[in-house]
């Protein structure tokens, strides 16, 4: 871990990052000022972290083709990942029920999120997170300044949880655990349900959900509030997609006069956006509501929000099949 200034580091001379980079000086000397951390551990420590070229090829891979919702939606909702989804559901049943008493989040959706994040925490990153963080700190311009904030959070983080920084892996971006959060939401978000006086988002499923729950709820999720509904569109329709679907830029009174309508009994006043959702056979639109921009917050996609609503209603169903025909005490 890292200590406080003044204490004597623990990591030997460097052998990765060149510690000499002006770039790399001064951030270690601003946080060591901001942070009460010895400058000299965390240039040692920047000296552990190795540079990582396959980071930086993803990072600069020219984007690929935007999948339609329908060949989207074919690759998170999947028998396998509905099945294990149910599985997950009936191990973990007290604490999802506790978690969703206590915070007004559905089960379903904490094991969607899951499901389609790290498949119920299977695939948490191969990448050391410190390499992954100061790769794109000091060797990736066109985000440097984030992932530098992101870098200090992590040394933060190490301090306050007892990790062993040079142990910690997640993905190519630095996300980490279960639930693949940046350092900085770690720190935000994570929670010590336990009660065991850590915040372990790789094995404690209940830190796992329970901090799952508490940064839907901090974003704004409305307890028993809708997330998506179909659209019925009139064939005179006449209606233009927002730029950004992610912001609530109508009511539903409003796309009603403009010729979408969906089935869910809500006050015309319901802030609303209008989301394209093809499928294989042409043009098709869903509505989202506040939940669903929640959802956008954890990752600003809209495809990824309807993986998860859609992903969710499929598991909640199965569980709820499962427990009709063989009661669970």
């Amino acid at each position: 871990m890292l200590l406080a200034s003044g204490a004597r580091p623990l990591y030997a001379a460097a052998t990765g990052f060149d510690t000499s980079r002006p770039e790399i000086r001064r951030f270690a000397s601003e946080v060591a000022k901001r942070d009460a951390l010895s400058r000299r551990q965390v240039l040692h420590l920047l000296g552990k972290a190795e540079p990582q070229p396959e980071i930086l090829d993803l990072m600069n891979r020219p984007a690929e083709r935007v999948l339609e919702w329908w060949e989207y939606r074919q690759l998170f909702v999947t028998e396998r990942r509905i099945n294990e989804g149910v599985q997950f559901w009936l191990t973990h049943r007290a604490e999802l029920e506790h978690t969703a008493a206590l915070q007004g989040v559905p089960p379903e959706y904490l094991v969607a999120i899951l499901g389609c994040e790290t498949y119920y925490g299977h695939n948490t990153g191969r990448f050391r997170v410190l390499d992954a963080l100061a790769t794109l700190a000091f060797d990736y311009p066109p985000r440097s300044e984030y992932f530098r904030g992101e870098l200090e959070q992590f040394l933060l983080l190490t301090r306050e949880e007892h990790l062993n920084p040079l142990r910690v892996k997640g993905s190519y971006s630095g996300a980490m655990g279960a639930l693949q959060f940046m350092p900085s939401a770690y720190r935000r978000y994570a929670l010590d349900a336990s009660h065991d006086h850590k915040r372990d988002l790789w094995n404690d499923w209940t830190d796992v959900l329970a901090s799952m729950a508490n940064y839907l709820r901090k974003n704004g999720w409305q307890p028993g509030a809708p997330v998506l509904a179909d659209a019925e569109v009139d064939p005179n329709a006449s209606f233009q997609l927002p730029p950004n679907s992610f912001d609530l830029s109508s009511t539903l009174d409003e796309l009603n006069a403009v010729g979408l309508r969906i089935e869910q009994n809500l006050p015309g006043s319901t802030p609303a956006v209008v989301i394209p959702a093809e499928e294989k056979e042409g043009p098709a639109y869903r509505v989202g509501f506040n939940n669903y921009r929640v959802i956008t917050r954890y990752n600003h996609s809209a495809r990824y929000a309807m993986a998860v609503n859609d992903l969710a209603h499929s598991i909640a169903e199965r569980v709820h099949a499962v427990q009709a025909a063989v009661p669970i005490s």
